[in-house]
């Protein structure tokens, strides 16, 4: 049988109000410092912002071979999402702080990629412990009586547990993502065996969706300018279907143009390498170590729990 606290219903609004409200604070807060981490003029029109980090390029997963460090972090990423108790999972989040701070990676970035996730685990928080089926030996929170209304604390550890294991991989994302340029993590993916096609489309994806999301900036500001408003009518639906029209073709006849040009340059199904990859010892000993962590957070996850 489950354990069952009784409790008053005014304690609701207290437990499940409350945490979304400071979930909410939390998320305005991390926005606002994030753009205030972000630098002034860092994606001037027509840029490509890199993914690369412009500063602690000396650090040691910079000069780490990118193959060894792909399928290290993709290894130890999976390990994460392995994890089912809650103190690995928080041990996990420590390792990942840790590796940020060796990477010294962007932290703007990196609080955008936790304001991606602040959502969907806030949402998973306040559901899971009212969803959770009761089994022998939980504790449930009954409020006023209503048994059909019980708040499952085993709910509430495992929301806790998936909380922790994604926001572990987030972070690993950062340092994967900006301790080397785009094409060198592209490269070392085709060197692994992933279809070179595959990668051309990431490398050009990335370089021209922020090309065509500046045009469209362009075309949306001279629009304000000549005096569009949006209205609930047909005439505004009229006018944003001639503008995604406007900007499909634009974007078409970009993408003949840079094809044509790849071709006068050379181009014939495949890109320079970037670099020559060498797999030294040290990158081989960086690895291993990897591994040993994550065979701890196995061992203490699997046995010591």
């Amino acid at each position: 049988m489950a354990d069952v606290i009784h409790i008053p219903l005014w304690y609701l609004p207290l437990l499940v109000l409350l945490p979304l409200v400071a979930l909410a604070a939390a998320a305005v807060w991390l926005r606002r410092l994030a753009h205030r981490q972000s630098i002034a003029g860092e994606e001037p029109d027509w840029s490509v912002p890199p993914l690369a980090s412009e500063k602690g390029d000396d650090s040691m997963l910079h000069r780490w071979d990118v193959r060894c460090k792909i399928v290290t972090i993709m290894i130890f990423s999976f390990v994460i999402a392995s994890l089912s108790h809650l103190a690995p999972a928080l041990a996990a989040v420590g390792i990942s702080l840790i590796v940020l701070a060796i990477s010294k990676a962007c932290l703007a970035r990196v609080l955008f990629r936790l304001l991606a996730l602040a959502g969907f685990l806030g949402i998973l928080a306040v559901v899971m412990p009212f969803t959770v089926p009761a089994h022998p030996g939980d504790t449930l929170v009954v409020f006023a009586g209503l048994d059909w209304l019980g708040l499952n604390m085993r709910g509430l550890l495992l929301a806790a547990t998936i909380a922790a294991r994604a926001v572990a991989i987030a972070l690993l994302m950062e340092p994967l993502l900006s301790t080397a340029p785009l094409p060198v993590t592209l490269h070392g993916l085709s060197r692994l065996g992933v279809p070179e096609m595959a990668s051309q489309m990431v490398l050009l994806s990335h370089r021209y969706v922020h090309v065509f999301r500046q045009e469209a900036r362009r075309m949306s500001s001279g629009m304000q300018v000549r005096g569009f408003r949006k209205q609930t009518d047909f005439e505004t639906l009229r006018i944003v279907a001639n503008f995604l029209g406007m900007l499909f073709v634009r974007s078409f006849e970009r993408t003949e143009r840079v094809f044509e040009a790849m071709r006068a340059r050379g181009y014939r199904g495949r890109f320079p390498e970037p670099v020559k990859l060498r797999i030294r010892p040290a990158d081989i000993l960086i690895a291993a170590l990897w591994m040993a962590a994550a065979a701890a957070l196995i061992t203490y996850d699997r046995v010591i729990l």
